[in-house]
């Protein structure tokens, strides 16, 4: 078959009755780059180039926007029971490949009507089977303590936005944070005590993220990564100043801190700038977690 008009395809996906749009994952952001008039009927108002994160937070809440945001960062195609103007849908997230493409450049997502219907017990079982299957996929990519990305997934993640911000000569921010004298908390608490800090921070750090779209992930120990698209230095560096204080807020008492009676977080901001950058995405980020462990 050949490929189909521009028009043609805007004249069917406009006649979909399912609210459905289409999202561009390859450029910063993930525009939405088509919404067809069924859309609005869920409360979706105009949302082209808007980022798709935030369009899913504006309609079902943060927290979901967040697991959406990591669903397609997977590029895996998944379901998420969501409600909308007291009606039941099953938001469907698919990856829209090309024969000649390895990775998508196109999600969509449509809301289906009608995912409370049947009996009670069919309905439950489909819920189960669709948070069987994430909870699969997130064994697999999640922080065991935490339940933030661990640090394999992270770098998946790194090396996908990585790609995109070179072709489109954009800038990443990293900003790294590390548990001041955790050795010494875990000393004095134990590691059940321990495990409960750092859940406690990755929350506390989840909560100041200022898109749906960042990432935040535990690579390991007392460390944690957030990324972004965000490129102002100066900004990123207030963000991370207001995260050292929502962590310091918590009130976790460490009485052998060297710097507070409390639980504190050192940080370090990077802005690269991926298109002008020799080393690959990974030896990137290894040379800078290495300089941050010395």
């Amino acid at each position: 078959m050949s490929k189909i008009d521009r028009q043609v395809l805007e004249q069917v996906i406009g006649a979909t009755i399912e609210p459905l749009v289409l999202v561009r994952i390859d450029q910063p952001d993930w525009p939405v780059v088509l919404a067809n008039p069924a859309f609005e009927t869920i409360g979706g108002g105009e949302v082209l180039s808007k980022p798709f994160a935030d369009v899913i937070e504006d309609l079902a809440g943060r927290e979901l926007a967040l697991e959406v945001s990591e669903s397609v960062r997977s590029q895996q195609e998944t379901s998420f029971p969501v409600e909308s103007n007291s009606r039941e849908y099953l938001l469907v997230l698919k990856p829209v490949l090309a024969s000649d493409e390895d990775s998508a450049r196109y999600y969509a997502a449509y809301w289906r009507a009608g995912a409370g219907s049947g009996t009670a017990e069919s309905a439950e079982v489909h819920h189960a089977l669709l948070k069987a299957k994430r909870r699969i996929r997130d064994l697999s990519r999640d922080d065991p303590v935490t339940g933030l990305l661990n640090g394999r997934a992270f770098h998946d993640v790194f090396e996908h936005d990585w790609a995109v911000a070179a072709r489109e000569k954009s800038r990443l921010s990293l900003v790294t944070f590390t548990l001041d004298d955790f050795d010494a908390y875990v000393e004095v608490f134990g590691q059940h005590a321990a495990d409960s800090c750092l859940r406690q921070v990755g929350r506390a750090i989840r909560r100041c993220l200022r898109r749906a779209s960042d990432v935040v992930a535990r690579p390991d120990g007392a460390r944690f990564v957030v990324l972004s698209h965000a490129s102002d230095e100066e900004g990123v560096s207030e963000f991370a100043a207001r995260i050292s204080t929502a962590v310091r807020e918590l009130g976790l008492h460490h009485p052998r801190s060297t710097s507070a009676k409390f639980v504190t977080v050192s940080s370090d901001v990077v802005v690269a700038d991926a298109s002008s950058e020799k080393r690959s995405a990974e030896d990137f980020l290894d040379d800078l977690f290495d300089g941050i462990a010395e």
